[in-house]
């Protein structure tokens, strides 16, 4: 089995990237990379990841410095 398809969401600020992931882990979502910085990607790349209730995985990403 892969990891599958993934879908990202832009947030506007770091504080969100970090909220949302919260929220996630609140409502049972499977941590998949929680919040930081990912160099490997760009020195601003700020993301965090998890799957939902049906498997879905979801990255939420901040492109912006803090």
């Amino acid at each position: 089995m892969g990891n599958g398809s993934m879908i990202a969401l832009l947030a506007s600020k770091r504080s969100l990237v970090d909220a949302c992931h919260a929220a996630a882990m609140e409502q049972c979502g499977t941590d998949e990379g929680g919040p930081g910085l990912r160099p490997h990607y760009h020195r601003n790349y700020y993301g965090a990841y998890f799957r939902d209730l049906d498997g879905n995985k979801i990255c939420i990403v901040c492109h912006h410095p803090e």
